[in-house]
C-alpha cells in the first residue's frame, strides 16, 4: 500500500519504511529526497533554501499522483501488479508531455529504482537508477581528465582528486539538468542500459531536477538553486604570472619590475607554497620575505596584486599545531592518527606526516581566518590560492576521514566548497571586497563563494592541452564560470626546447580566451617536492625571441579583450551563463553544435578554435548555423552551418567573431 500526503509545496509518499518527498525548488524545478523512516533534518548538500517560484499543482489518487511545477511534471505510479511494487517517478515536460527522465528498477523483482543497504550505523549504501535513452548526450560533472565532453558511456568516481573535480551536476540534450545533491564518496554510471548514481555510505537519496527550453535556461535554474558567482573583480581579468616557486621577496619583485620595464601587462604575481615559516603558521618566513608590507605596497603601486598560496595542511612543527589539535580543529581519522598527507616542510629533514584543518567546522573557519587576516589581509593581500584543497590525501582514503560535518565517506566531497566558504565569509566579515579564490577543487555551490578552479597538476604535453579544452567546457557547464589552466602544463617542459616552445605558444593562444589568464608550471630542471624547490625559468621572456614576440602580443590582446570579458562575467553573475561554453549552449537548434567538442564560444560573439597538435598550421573549424561569422584574421564572412579549413600560422589560432560584433581580435584594427 502506498499513501500520498500533499501540502502546498510538497508531496510526501510513504511505502513500507521508505519516505519519499517531491518539493518545489525554483522555477520548473523539484527536489526529490528519499530515506528510510524519516528524511534527515540536516543536509550538507548544495541546496539551502528553495528559490521563489509559483506553487505547484498536486493531484493524487489511490495508486498514482501528479506534481506539476511550471514546465516540469512529475508523475508517480504504483504498480500493484509488480512482485514487489514501489512508487516510481517519471519526469515530463509539462507543455508537451514528453518524457525527460524516468526511474527504472535495477531488477524486475528486487531491488527497485531506489536501493538502501544498511551498515548498522544508521547509514546506507544507496543507489538511484534511471532509464537510459539511446543517443542521449550528457555534459558537466565538474572537471575530468578523460578528455571527453559527452559523458554518455562513462563510469565516473564521485570523489575529489588532483585534476579531478567532482561536481555532480549533468545537463542533458533531452532538456533537463540533474544535481545529485549527495556529498558522499560514490560513482555514477552513464551506461547504455541505465544511469545509476551510487554512494557507499549516506543517510538519504537527494537530487534536484530542472526542465527548461534551452541549455542556457537550465544553467540559470541551476545557479538559482546552488548560488550565483559574484562579479569578477576588475583586476582579475588580466595576466597572472607564476612559476613553481619564487623563493624570496627579491626574486618575486625582480620579475614584476622586469614586466614593468618591458611594458608587459601584469595583474597578479604569486608567492607560492613554502613561503611560510611552517605549514599551519599562515605567515611569511621573515628570512626569505623580510618586509611583505613594503612588497605589497610596491606591487600595488604598479597595479599588481600579490596572490599567496594557502594550503589546508598543518605541520606538527607549526606554532599553531597544538591549538589546532586540542581545539578539535583538525580533520580526524576513523582509524589511526590525525595525519593524512606527507611532505617535507621547513624544519623537516625528510617528508613527515601533516594534518589537515577541518573547514566544515565553524570554529576552524574562524580560527584559520583570524590567522589569514592578521598575516595577509592586514598587509593588503587580498588574493588567495587555495591549493591541495581536495584535500589531497595519502593514502587516498576519504572514508578514513572524520569531519565536523560527518564521516568522510558521507561528506568528504564538500571539503573544497567549505574551504572557499572560510575565506569568503572572513572577507565579508572584514568588510573586504570579494576576491578570486583560486582552488584546485570544488563542489556544487562553490561558485557562490568566489571560487575559481584551475585544472590541477597536469602534464606539459600536447595531449594534456587537448584534454584542457573539454575540461574547461565541462566545469563551465557545472556552474563554475571562473576557470584556468597552468599555461604550458605543470609537470615539466624545458624552456630551451624548440618543441616545447611551440606547445607554450599554442597554450598561451588558448589561455588568452580562458576566463582567467595564468602562467604557472614546474619547469626543467625539476627537483623532488620539498621546501627547497624552485623550478626552472617560467617567465614570458624565458622561451626565446620568437616565442616572446608572439606571447607578448597575446598579453596585449588580452588587455584589449578585458572589457568584453567583464561584460560576459556580469552576465555570468546575473544568469549563470559561463563566458567559456560549448557551441550548443548558444545554438541548441543546430544538431552539429552538440557534437563539436574542440571549439568553443568566448561569450556570444567570439568563437575560438585552439590548435592542439604539433606542427599544425591549419585546422578545420565548424561554424554553427544561425549566425554569420567573420574570420578575425582576414575579415572574410562565412555563413554558419559550414566547416571551413582555417589558417593557423604559429602566431595565431583560428578565431571567428559573430557578424555585426564590435569585437576585434587578430586584426590591427583591434589596437
Amino acid at each position: 500500500m502506498v499513501t500520498f500526503h500533499p501540502s502546498p509545496t510538497m508531496l510526501e509518499i510513504r511505502h513500507r519504511h521508505e519516505v519519499l518527498t517531491i518539493e518545489a525548488w525554483g522555477t520548473d524545478s523539484v527536489r526529490v529526497r528519499a530515506a528510510q523512516y524519516r528524511i534527515p533534518a540536516e543536509s550538507h548538500g548544495a541546496l539551502d533554501e528553495p528559490p521563489e517560484a509559483d506553487p505547484p499543482v498536486i493531484t493524487d489518487g489511490d495508486d498514482s499522483a501528479r506534481f506539476v511545477h511550471g514546465e516540469l511534471t512529475v508523475d508517480v505510479r504504483f504498480d500493484r501488479a509488480a512482485a514487489y511494487p514501489e512508487p516510481l517517478l517519471t519526469f515530463r515536460r509539462t507543455s508537451t508531455g514528453a518524457e525527460l527522465l524516468a526511474e527504472s528498477r535495477e531488477h524486475f523483482w528486487l531491488p527497485g529504482a531506489r536501493y538502501f543497504q544498511g551498515n548498522r550505523s544508521g547509514a546506507y549504501e544507496i543507489h538511484q537508477q534511471f532509464a537510459a535513452y539511446p543517443g542521449e548526450k550528457l555534459f558537466g560533472l565538474g572537471q575530468r581528465t578523460h578528455g571527453r565532453l559527452d559523458l554518455k558511456g562513462l563510469a565516473l568516481d564521485l570523489v575529489q582528486r588532483n585534476g579531478e573535480v567532482s561536481i555532480p551536476f549533468v545537463l542533458s540534450d533531452r532538456g533537463y539538468g540533474l544535481l545529485w545533491n549527495v556529498p558522499a564518496v560514490g560513482r555514477v554510471e552513464f551506461a547504455d542500459n541505465a544511469t545509476r548514481w551510487h554512494a557507499g555510505q549516506a543517510r538519504e537519496i537527494d537530487y534536484w531536477v530542472t526542465a527548461a527550453p534551452t541549455p542556457a535556461a537550465i544553467l540559470a535554474r541551476y545557479a538559482d538553486a546552488t548560488g550565483h558567482a559574484p562579479e569578477l573583480p576588475a583586476w582579475a581579468s588580466g595576466f597572472w604570472q607564476s612559476k613553481l616557486r619564487y623563493r624570496t621577496q627579491d626574486e618575486l619583485l625582480a620579475v614584476a619590475r622586469e614586466h614593468r620595464r618591458r611594458g608587459l601587462p601584469l595583474s597578479v604575481i604569486v608567492a607560492d607554497y613554502f613561503h611560510w615559516s611552517a605549514m599551519g603558521d599562515y605567515r611569511f618566513d621573515p628570512d626569505e620575505w623580510p618586509d611583505p608590507a613594503a612588497m605589497v605596497a610596491e606591487l600595488r603601486e604598479i597595479g599588481v596584486e600579490l596572490m599567496v598560496s594557502i594550503w589546508p595542511t598543518v605541520s606538527p612543527l607549526s606554532e599553531n599545531y597544538a591549538d589546532f589539535r586540542d581545539r578539535g580543529l583538525l580533520v580526524g581519522a576513523d582509524q589511526g592518527v590525525e595525519a593524512h598527507q606527507t611532505i617535507q616542510d621547513k624544519g623537516m629533514a625528510t617528508p613527515m606526516p601533516v594534518a589537515f584543518y577541518d573547514p566544515t567546522n565553524p570554529a576552524t573557519r574562524a580560527y584559520v581566518w583570524n590567522l589569514v587576516r592578521r598575516h595577509y589581509l592586514d598587509l593588503g593581500i587580498r588574493v588567495f590560492w587555495l591549493d591541495a584543497s581536495e584535500p589531497e590525501l595519502n593514502p587516498p582514503h576519504p572514508g578514513n576521514l572524520t569531519l565536523y560535518a560527518g564521516p568522510g565517506a558521507e561528506v568528504a566531497t564538500v571539503y573544497p566548497r567549505d574551504n572557499a566558504r572560510l575565506f569568503a565569509e572572513g572577507l565579508a566579515a572584514a568588510g573586504a571586497e570579494p576576491t578570486v579564490l583560486l582552488s584546485r577543487s570544488a563542489w556544487a555551490g562553490s561558485q557562490r563563494y568566489g571560487a575559481a578552479v584551475w585544472s590541477g597538476d597536469i602534464p606539459a604535453t600536447w595531449e594534456s592541452l587537448r584534454v584542457q579544452v573539454r575540461a574547461g567546457l565541462s566545469i563551465a557547464l557545472s556552474g563554475i564560470p571562473w576557470w584556468t589552466t597552468d599555461i604550458g602544463g605543470f609537470h615539466g617542459g624545458d624552456a630551451r626546447d624548440p618543441a616545447y616552445r611551440e606547445l607554450m605558444i599554442r597554450w598561451f593562444q588558448f589561455g588568452v580566451f580562458c576566463p582567467l589568464f595564468r602562467l604557472h608550471g614546474d619547469r626543467e630542471p625539476r627537483t623532488p617536492t620539498s621546501y627547497a624547490q624552485t623550478g626552472g625559468p617560467n617567465e614570458v621572456w624565458s622561451y626565446g625571441e620568437q616565442a616572446y614576440e608572439i606571447i607578448s602580443g597575446l598579453l596585449h590582446l588580452r588587455e584589449r579583450l578585458r572589457p568584453y570579458l567583464h561584460e560576459q562575467m556580469r552576465v555570468a553573475a546575473r544568469t549563470g551563463l559561463p563566458p567559456m561554453r560549448p557551441l550548443f549552449v548558444d545554438f541548441p537548434g543546430d544538431p552539429r553544435a552538440w557534437e563539436v567538442d574542440d571549439v568553443f564560444l568566448f561569450g556570444p560573439d567570439v568563437l575560438v578554435a585552439p590548435v592542439t597538435s604539433p606542427g599544425a598550421r591549419s585546422r578545420e573549424v565548424y561554424l554553427p548555423a544561425g549566425a554569420s561569422w567573420v574570420d578575425a584574421a582576414t575579415g572574410a564572412v562565412v555563413e554558419g552551418g559550414t566547416t571551413v579549413t582555417a589558417a593557423a600560422p604559429l602566431e595565431r589560432i583560428p578565431v571567428f567573431t559573430r557578424a555585426g560584433s564590435a569585437v576585434r581580435v587578430w586584426t590591427e584594427a583591434a589596437a
